[in-house]
């Protein structure tokens, strides 16, 4: 007999976000045109500060400015240190989420506060080593956790498996203490590991290359939420 969560998996498409990082920057406004166009739900914006990440990604005033056109919700993933410096800025993009990382928030309670306090939804972000047990004194104030299924920095990684195990403990974790916190996947997002994530209770699918670099991405972003 599947569980309550594969149940409701089977009944609710999993929300699709598909990651700015890999669309053409010499064409943006065609790629988000066609996000718009798409079945897709979010728009996940990667901010890398070159410190946290070992790569730079843009900035607040192209965030601000792709808000202009973009008519889906703005899930903004911030890969940098002190995070907390720029929650005003988030907002003033008119972005939907504001998502910081556990290893780069010295007070992550108070980040949230004041992400709450902006207008905004309150995301954490776990990178591959980091346990979700560091998440039980907070998970019932924020409104996602991010998984990261790669190392952050690069677009086009390789899928680590063990996603799956902590995607299951995280599942537990959210049952147990009655937090109505979503869960988001972010790397190696495709057609052979998203069905997989949806099944052990993946709320969220965030996907790059996988989608941007295909020859329909309509479709691709398609076949992701139909899964």
């Amino acid at each position: 007999m599947p569980s309550a969560h594969n149940t409701y998996s089977m009944l609710i498409k999993p929300i699709i976000s598909p990651s700015l990082l890999s669309a053409n920057f010499l064409d943006l406004r065609s790629d988000i045109e066609m996000i718009n166009e798409s079945e897709a739900d979010w728009l996940h914006l990667d901010v890398m500060d070159g410190v946290f990440v070992p790569n730079i990604s843009f900035g607040f005033p192209v965030i601000s400015d792709v808000a202009k056109i973009c008519k889906k919700p703005l899930d903004v993933h911030l890969m940098i240190v002190q995070p907390e410096r720029y929650v005003d800025e988030v907002a003033k993009t008119g972005a939907m989420m504001m998502n910081v990382h556990y290893e780069a928030s010295t007070h992550l309670h108070r980040t949230v506060q004041q992400i709450h306090a902006a207008g905004m939804k309150a995301g954490v972000t776990l990178n591959p080593a980091t346990p979700v047990s560091v998440l039980e004194d907070i998970i019932c104030d924020v409104d996602m956790v991010l998984l990261m299924s790669v190392n952050p920095g690069f677009s086009g990684q390789k899928f680590i498996e063990n996603t799956i195990k902590k995607l299951a403990r995280l599942r537990q974790l959210i049952s147990e203490s009655g937090s109505k916190a979503l869960v988001q996947i972010d790397g190696g997002v495709k057609a052979d590991t998203a069905p997989g994530l949806v099944a052990a209770g993946a709320d969220v699918l965030v996907s790059g290359s996988y989608i941007f670099g295909a020859d329909d991405p309509i479709a691709t972003i398609s076949s992701l939420k139909n899964l």
